[in-house]
């Protein structure tokens, strides 16, 4: 591969910029055997893949750029509660109380994972935060807080708390559109492309093959395996791990067709800040936060004093939509925070929130496929829920676990979109009317 070639995947982002040089692992050219294929070389398939090979088999990572090119080191760093857009209420209206209490759980778990695998290999990720912060973007929000807090402790007993506004700035944490805080103590920030290139190499170190640069165009069954096909060769397995997650080419396998929405969000970070500039607006907290609108904004103040910011909305990944999307969301970014707006932006870029239309992701076998297996739609929350769904795919394979040991919520294969060629049109209007309502 050129030196242009390596420029040319290259995303922009400030965690690309942090860590240097990016390991490159082969193409894989000619025919090969083994036990698994995982498609995609993020959080989700290495941690599949990990977990695989711990267990002896031999395993292969079949990705389509470069580890983390996807959402895996593209995304924001909350290693946080996700995976769904349905709140705890709806949940239980859907699945029950006792499948709720197993889906927080779950969370939990996902949080706790990716803390043992950052202490277990040794990963410096810059992590910091302790628990994550919900701003309310209106006094009506604000004036919910206290029931939700109630109800999230009694219920799960997730110990949240609520901050008035002038609780808020006593933490650092201060803006005009801030009117009150519902506070999180589970989960933390890191550095995703630190974390995904350290999962990389641990899959490495266990014996695990990563190909770079092998995108599968195909999967067909002979006998009683499946065959991958990529430009220059081809896989033959007996397990595969569908690990795509927005990317997740939709023909590979058929199956996959209509079934997934990924829509844009876009992030930027900030030159590093003085203490006189932090202090000028008010913030000086390393917590992790976002807004209460259904098209969020999530931000933090990182280890260095750059400033982090991502926004929700986009649609179409044409040059002319991210830009307007990238402008968008400077403009946010200077509303919400007044004091910063001489401050540059040194680093912008977007990736895909993978959405389902049942708003959950899902964990498990695809069906009628035998051996084939997925997970993915996180719902753009997915640094935890990636790192665990993919262990729980892979302890599905090795007969460690059964599909009722996983929660309801993730446990259904996803439904296909209606009109599935009209998703980002009646999306758009979807978007519209968020945006109306998040005013």
């Amino acid at each position: 591969m050129t030196v242009g070639d390596r420029e040319s995947i290259s995303v922009g982002s400030f965690w690309e910029a942090s860590v240097g040089t990016i390991k490159e692992d082969r193409q894989l050219v000619g025919e090969a055997v083994f036990d698994v294929a995982v498609i995609g070389g993020g959080i989700t398939g290495l941690s599949a893949a990990l977990r695989l090979a711990e267990a002896g088999a031999s395993v292969c990572v079949l990705e389509a750029r470069r580890v983390g090119w996807g959402a895996s080191g593209r995304n924001g760093g909350f290693c946080c509660f996700g995976g769904s857009k349905l709140s705890e209420r709806q949940i239980i209206a859907r699945h029950g109380l006792d499948e709720a209490k197993r889906f927080v759980s779950y969370q939990l778990e996902a949080i706790d994972t990716v803390a043992e695998r950052i202490e277990r290999f040794g990963m410096d990720v810059d992590r910091h935060s302790a628990g994550e912060m919900y701003l309310a973007h209106r006094p009506s929000d604000a004036a919910g807080f206290a029931e939700q807090a109630a109800f999230l402790s009694d219920t799960f007993g997730l110990g949240a708390r609520v901050l008035s506004v002038e609780e808020l700035e006593e933490e650092g944490i201060s803006g005009p559109e801030f009117h009150g805080g519902l506070h999180m103590a589970h989960g933390f920030a890191l550095n995703p492309m630190k974390y995904v290139q350290g999962l990389a190499e641990a899959v490495r170190r266990k014996g695990a093959r990563i190909y770079a640069h092998t995108e599968v165009t195909g999967i067909a069954r002979e006998r009683d395996d499946w065959r991958l096909s990529t430009r220059f060769g081809g896989v033959r397995v007996s397990r595969v791990v569908m690990a795509g997650n927005g990317y997740t080419r939709e023909s590979v396998p058929e199956w996959i067709g209509g079934r997934l929405m990924p829509v844009m969000s876009s992030v930027m970070v900030t030159r590093p800040m003085s203490g006189d500039e932090l202090s000028a607006q008010g913030w000086t907290s390393d917590v992790m936060a976002a807004d209460t609108r259904i098209l969020l904004h999530y931000f933090r103040l990182m280890p260095d004093n750059r400033f982090l910011f991502g926004t929700r909305g986009g649609i179409f990944e044409l040059p002319e939509a991210l830009k307007a999307m990238q402008k968008r969301g400077r403009a946010d970014f200077e509303r919400m925070f007044p004091a910063w707006a001489h401050v540059e932006t040194e680093h912008s870029w977007h990736g895909h929130v993978c959405l389902a239309r049942d708003l959950s992701a899902y964990v498990g076998p695809i069906p009628d496929m035998p051996g084939v297996y997925g997970a993915m739609a996180y719902h753009g929350s997915g640094v935890a829920m990636a790192s665990l769904s993919g262990e729980k795919v892979a302890e599905l394979i090795l007969g460690k676990i059964e599909r009722k040991d996983l929660p309801a919520v993730i446990a259904k294969p996803f439904s296909k979109f209606p009109f599935p060629a009209l998703r980002q049109l009646y999306l758009q209007g979807a978007y519209w009317w968020y945006g109306f309502k998040d005013r």
